[in-house]
């Protein structure tokens, strides 16, 4: 049995007698009930995945997931595809949008090279090229089944190296001229969905490329027709090597029972294709932003989730998750250090339960 077949088998869910016991003690500080709002929701969730109510962050790291799509010669990017490359180095030296915001919020990267066109190197660089960049989906499929599943446990086995080095919290990030073209193709596939509800403008095109990119996915989906039933062949067809890393880190979250946190549109595609091929996975994930990508929001309301933030964010890299992993950290505090009202010497049968 291969890797992935047996973290499929052995994902459990959460931990419902420590959540209720979580819930209790969160009804018990001294607070108007559920005042603290998403708060009170991430620590118990968080009793839920670890099996303890009282839980704090260790380590917090994002696993960035690099890669080329073959999709770009067809004009679907304002940027040139090298740019994949460059800024996956500049990852390393720190310079970029996930360093700058992980900085302030005390947070790791681990840049993965998963797919680069280009042969890179650089200090702390994972090296796990599985090809250089994948096939242009618009002449038939991305890559082979068998690159799928190697990435997708590439992501398992990066989630359980970091457990093993002791991080607790980890987010979710990608590096990949293209991508949100076959984060767009993986979601209309799997769902149906049209493009004009799928398909953003990713990182900045004219409305005239906007409508070609549309275009090009339709007419992707319509020569490869993936299975809209089996998450891996969409993946095959229409998908890419960041995003079936991505996929990966969300059931290795799950199965070594750590949250995991979704950060844009291209995070969320890989979450929403992780939770088709388990759906236990959803237990484990905690949306940060909410991505100005129209498929995005589509994305949460078949998960039943919703993003804590609203700031206006597309950037990708993972940004929005060291943001979160602050938000996080605030919710688990209030359930660790906060009093109740017995230790408040407060009587708090006046209370009414408005949630």
């Amino acid at each position: 049995m291969g890797l992935l077949d047996r973290i499929l088998i052995e994902i459990r869910g959460l931990n419902e007698p420590v959540m209720l016991e979580a819930q209790k003690r969160m009804d018990s500080l001294a607070k108007p009930l559920g005042s603290l709002g998403t708060l009170e929701k991430i620590a118990i969730q968080i009793a839920g995945i670890t099996g303890h109510v009282k839980n704090e962050i260790h380590k917090k790291c994002t696993i960035i997931m690099a890669a080329d799509h073959g999709i770009c010669a067809e004009g679907v990017s304002c940027a040139p595809q090298e740019v994949t490359a460059i800024q996956s180095l500049n990852m390393l030296k720190g310079i970029t949008g996930i360093c700058a915001i992980s900085k302030v919020n005390n947070a790791d990267i681990r840049v993965v090279d998963i797919g680069v066109m280009s042969d890179i190197d650089g200090l702390n660089l994972v090296k796990k090229k599985i090809r250089y960049g994948t096939n242009n989906f618009l002449k038939g499929p991305a890559m082979e089944g068998e690159e799928v599943i190697k990435a997708i446990e590439i992501g398992i086995e990066m989630v359980k190296d970091l457990v093993k080095e002791g991080y607790n919290l980890i987010g979710t990030g990608e590096m990949g001229i293209g991508n949100t073209t076959c984060s767009s193709a993986v979601f209309m596939a799997l769902t149906g969905s049209s493009a004009n509800h799928s398909v953003g403008k990713g990182g900045g095109i004219t409305e005239e490329a906007f409508e070609h990119k549309k275009s090009v996915i339709e007419e992707a989906i319509r020569l490869n027709q993936p299975n809209s039933s089996d998450p891996i062949d969409v993946l095959t067809k229409v998908g890419g090597l960041d995003l079936a890393g991505m996929v990966g880190c969300f059931l290795g979250a799950a199965y070594y029972r750590v949250p995991i946190v979704i950060d844009g549109f291209i995070s969320a595609t890989a979450a929403f294709v992780a939770y088709k091929i388990n759906p236990l996975v959803k237990d484990f994930l905690i949306p940060s932003h909410c991505s100005l990508e129209p498929g995005y929001m589509c994305i949460m309301k078949k998960m039943g989730l919703n993003p804590m933030l609203y700031l206006e964010m597309r950037l990708g890299e993972g940004t929005g998750c060291p943001i979160a992993f602050h938000i996080i950290e605030t919710g688990l505090s209030v359930m660790n250090n906060m009093a109740t009202f017995e230790e408040a010497t407060i009587i708090s049968d006046y209370l009414v339960d408005i949630r």
